[in-house]
């Protein structure tokens, strides 16, 4: 399993909130979207969220709410969850964010000075490994710029590129006050491989950023 892989790598009793940034699979969105919910149920016992977090961030004028329908469609974040919390054992509040648009939220974001946790899908259908190898390596590189122009140069369907490219534009922000970090894929894995131009194959990559 590729999801967990990067969730091992931090000390989740020092955290006191976890951002989930996820895509929206089966709605266009134009600002990002708050879920309508208040609690994550999952098969382990239920992550609340934040409302007052939630409150703050309305009061931005830059997010959208998104309808519980469409929350409970969108499988990515749904699949994260169980990891999530059993990492955290005992939770404290779980804020989900879906489909970012990096206007004015990267400095709402990084100005949190947490660990933020991108629950990433990659769709490299029709790709061949040598272009997502070159992906998950400018990734790593922390440059929200060449993950920009990486994007321009395949039009590679990752869906959680709005969610990376908001850790890396809140990754470059940090680094001016001087915090150190690093980002290193730990797992990668597909639902199958392309043999031809008409297969189609989704691919799974597991990361850790640490900030020292």
């Amino acid at each position: 399993m590729t999801g967990p892989r990067s969730l091992v790598h931090d000390d989740w009793s020092t955290d006191r909130r976890v951002f989930i940034l996820g895509p929206s699979h089966h709605v266009p969105l134009s600002r990002c979207a708050l879920s309508s919910a208040e609690v994550y149920k999952t098969p382990l016992y239920d992550l609340r969220i934040d409302q007052k977090v939630y409150a703050d961030l309305w009061k931005t004028g830059m997010f959208e709410r998104m309808s519980l329908q469409t929350d409970e469609d969108e499988h990515s974040i749904e699949m994260h969850l169980p990891y999530t919390a059993k990492v955290m054992e005992s939770p404290l509040v779980v804020v989900s964010l879906q489909q970012f648009n990096h206007n004015g939220l990267i400095h709402a974001v990084s100005s949190e000075q947490l660990m933020l946790r991108c629950v990433c899908y990659l769709n490299s259908e029709a790709f061949i490994w040598a272009a997502i190898s070159e992906g998950m390596g400018i990734i790593e590189t922390l440059d929200p710029m060449s993950f920009t122009n990486y994007l321009k140069k395949y039009h590679n369907t990752i869906c959680g590129r709005h969610p990376i490219g908001l850790l890396l534009n809140a990754v470059s922000e940090l680094r001016k006050s001087g915090t150190e970090m690093n980002l290193s894929f730990l797992n990668y894995a597909q639902s199958s491989q392309c043999r031809n131009w008409q297969d189609s194959s989704v691919s799974y990559a597991a990361g850790a950023l640490i900030v020292h």
